[in-house]
């Protein structure tokens, strides 16, 4: 695509025009609270839905508390004194045509309700909104504002213009009803010429996908005369923030390419080698295709960029091993960033049992050719933190593992190459750059996720990394069983402690996952909420709504996950003890772990569980990834509807990873029909991660996908659905690489880049650097 003749010319600045300055304060003001306090803010400010004038609002539907907005037909209106308080009523009545809303007016005079008698007249139609309260067993609305409509209009042509099309529905309250805002986005609409409006969409963009003028698009969604206009109009819109995101995202990858990086090519003979000679067993297939493919882009003299996701227990260690070595044998030092504690010295135990020898440089017993695998975290003893900050720094260590401790300021390296995030979703952007500013030159990234990734969220979220994917199983995995017990029938939770015992007797291990750690624990409602995600401990005995941007289930519970809206949760503390004084499992060592205990205490629990000595572990959601104990066949999930789909598909790969059969049963109150028990059935019906990642995603709310960092902000997705428009959002991916392979700062198209900055400012931006 060629840069247009006018690129000098920077977009107009109309829709930064405060509403204050072209409505009038006393029209802004309402629009404010909605969020909306700019001329582009409320022309992106799209109807939630389009009602028929012919067609009425079933009133069956409406929820006491809620502000509504309805399409009824007056059945009719009276007025009447009132004796006991003075003044006068006026009650009227309106039909979706089978049942019936009270509208409720109180005025000191009955002359003042003479208004609202005149218009509310039977057969007309209107739009009715307010509070819906109940009043002796009937629904009614209390000093409703409302519109009618044909007879709210400027004359009797537009009346019978307005009674014949598509009435938008905007997102509205009580100071700003739907029909305030349509109002006032014309206003501020109707004057506007294409000028005014300069167009994000380039226009070859727009003439290959045959899609209209971004003023046009407006006038179609906002003032439609028929379905076809607004739909077009919404394809339109709906394609242009896809495009947005995706030319950020292009541009993003152009930057990196146009990076140097130290070349870091595979040595023969070297550690990897050696490895690779020692593994005592075979890589799978897509083990050894994932890894020449890193082995590859790590010899080459631009950043490696790659997202490695894979199903719970495919192997990503290795193969993020296995590039880390080919980096130590070129010279270089790789440093893994692991969200919690637990699961960082869960990666050095494992890195220094795969190694062996060759992780033992220096010491007595290590091999001739060999490097260290140090462990940097928050609450390190400060001898052993000093020894590993010398190794890191001398490059001693060829490996550095270690939690948020890796981004201060006094961890330094000598030759930093490769950067492994683990659990990216737990970090920002300010955090994996912190890392990656420690090298003299832009290291190598490999970011690694344990939850698969359906490819619209990959190609949305992660679209400025390549992906590599394992789907194939390490062979002699026995794989997991999964059932449902439901939390009220006592029989059959007596059973599940009976199979506790059977596990263990046949020299299992079991976890047991609670929620909470405490019985009177808010911790994860909160101020502490943050602690696990920004700080340095685990983080994991958090709920389930805030661990994993990808797993956007309740945890909380409440109407919208059709439980209970409050419920004690289990604790640790409580079921530790229960299970102490259970007879099913009497003489066994019963065990706790969660993040409040401290290094020591979680190693030496961990260790005891390991090694049987306490065969049951009551613990929290710190086991859900990194923790390898391949004598654990059994996890019971207390309270499993809290949990998400995808979390407790990650819960439950902590068992099953070793020759013997995994069991996992979800204790759980959900009854039949509510999101809770679909995803347990889902989650009890299939192994397969990517498929559950699927289901997964057509389960939450749309919200949910692009994590956190949106929260407080306003969305810049306001149409696009990446649970539904895969379509768009592969075509805005490839015109947006090939708009910014010919133009890579975007020079040629300032209304794109204003675009970029408006809609990807502060907050929003992180999204892209998130799972």
């Amino acid at each position: 695509m060629s840069v247009p003749d006018d690129a000098v010319v920077r977009p107009g600045a109309r829709q930064d025009e405060p509403l204050a300055r072209v409505l009038g304060e006393r029209s802004a003001a309402p629009l404010a609270k909605l969020g909306l306090r700019t001329a582009g803010d409320l022309l992106r400010h799209y109807p939630r839905r389009y009602s028929e004038p012919g067609t009425l609002t079933d009133l069956a539907s409406l929820t006491v508390g809620e502000h509504v907005t309805v399409m009824a037909e007056v059945q009719q209106a009276t007025v009447r004194e009132m004796r006991s308080r003075g003044g006068a009523m006026l009650q009227a009545v309106v039909t979706d045509g089978s049942r019936t809303l009270h509208l409720t007016f109180f005025a000191k005079r009955r002359g003042a309700l003479r208004v609202h008698e005149q218009r509310l007249l039977p057969g007309r139609t209107g739009m009715f909104t307010g509070v819906v309260s109940d009043y002796r067993g009937q629904r009614q609305l209390t000093h409703p504002d409302y519109q009618l409509i044909g007879v709210d209009a400027d004359d009797e042509a537009a009346a019978l213009v307005e009674a014949s099309r598509p009435i938008p529905i905007y997102p509205a309250s009580a100071g700003a009803p739907t029909w305030r805002v349509q109002r006032c986005v014309r206003t501020v609409l109707d004057p506007l010429t294409d000028a005014d409006l300069p167009d994000p969409l380039p226009e070859p963009v727009r003439a290959r996908r045959g899609l209209v003028g971004l003023r046009e698009a407006l006038g179609l969604v906002h003032e439609p005369y028929d379905d076809g206009q607004w739909r077009r109009g919404q394809d339109r819109l709906r394609f242009e923030e896809a495009f947005v995101l995706q030319a950020e995202l292009a541009r993003r990858r152009a930057r990196t390419a146009q990076q140097e990086a130290v070349a870091r090519p595979r040595v023969p003979g070297a550690l990897l080698d050696q490895f690779d000679e020692r593994l005592p067993f075979a890589l799978t297939a897509g083990q050894r295709e994932v890894g020449e493919t890193l082995a590859r882009e790590l010899a080459g003299a631009h950043p490696m960029q790659r997202l490695l996701q894979g199903e719970v227990g495919s192997g990503k260690t290795v193969v993020a091993l296995r590039a880390m070595l080919q980096v130590v044998d070129a010279g270089g030092q790789a440093a893994l960033l692991a969200p919690t504690e637990v699961l960082a010295a869960q990666h050095v135990r494992t890195l220094r049992l795969l190694l062996g020898e060759l992780a033992e440089g220096g010491f007595l017993g290590g091999a001739d050719l060999s490097t260290r695998v140090a462990l940097l975290t928050g609450s390190q003893g400060a001898a052993a933190r000093r020894e590993n900050l010398l190794d890191a720094a001398s490059g001693r260590a060829g490996i550095v593992v270690g939690t948020h401790a890796l981004l201060t300021e006094t961890v330094q390296f000598a030759d930093l190459g490769l950067v492994v995030v683990d659990e990216q979703h737990r970090f920002g952007v300010e955090q994996r750059d912190l890392l990656r500013a420690k090298a003299a030159q832009t290291p190598h990234l490999l970011v690694m996720t344990a939850t698969p990734i359906p490819r619209t969220v990959a190609m949305t979220v992660f679209g400025d990394l390549e992906t590599s994917t394992l789907r194939e199983i390490p062979a002699g995995r026995s794989g997991v069983t999964t059932h449902v017990v439901p939390a009220d029938n006592a029989a059959w939770v007596e059973r599940t402690w009976q199979r506790v015992r059977e596990e263990v007797g046949r020299g299992g291990r079991a976890y047991v996952v609670c929620p909470r750690i405490e019985p009177d624990d808010e911790q994860a409602k909160g101020s502490r909420r943050g602690a696990g995600r920004h700080g340095d401990g685990d983080g994991a005995d958090l709920l389930a709504d805030d661990l994993g941007a990808l797993d956007g289930s309740a945890a909380d519970g409440g109407p919208g996950d059709g439980g209970p809206p409050a419920r004690v949760l289990r604790s640790v503390v409580d079921v530790a003890a229960e299970l102490r004084a259970r007879p099913a499992l009497a003489g066994l060592q019963v065990g706790e772990l969660h993040g409040r205990m401290s290094p020591d205490e979680k190693e030496r629990a961990l260790a005891d569980f390991a090694s049987g000595r306490v065969p049951v572990l009551v613990c929290t959601t710190v086991i859900e990834v990194g923790v390898d104990v391949p004598e654990a066949t059994v996890m019971v999930v207390l309270d499993a509807d809290r949990f998400g789909l995808s979390q407790l598909h990650q819960l439950r790969g902590r068992v099953g990873r070793g020759s013997a059969p995994g069991l996992c049963l979800l204790v759980a109150s959900a009854p039949e029909g509510t999101p809770a028990a679909t995803r347990l059935a889902t989650l009890a019906g299939t192994s397969d991660g990517f498929e559950l990642a699927a289901a997964d995603l057509g389960l939450r709310r749309e919200g949910d996908v692009l994590g956190a960092a949106q929260s407080g902000a306003t969305s810049s997705l306001r149409l696009l659905r990446v649970t539904r428009d895969a379509d768009v959002i592969a075509d805005a991916r490839a015109d947006a690489r090939e708009l910014v392979d010919a133009d890579p700062e975007l020079v040629g198209w300032p209304a794109l880049r204003d675009a970029i900055d408006r809609q990807l400012a502060g907050e929003r931006d992180e999204f892209l650097d998130r799972a």
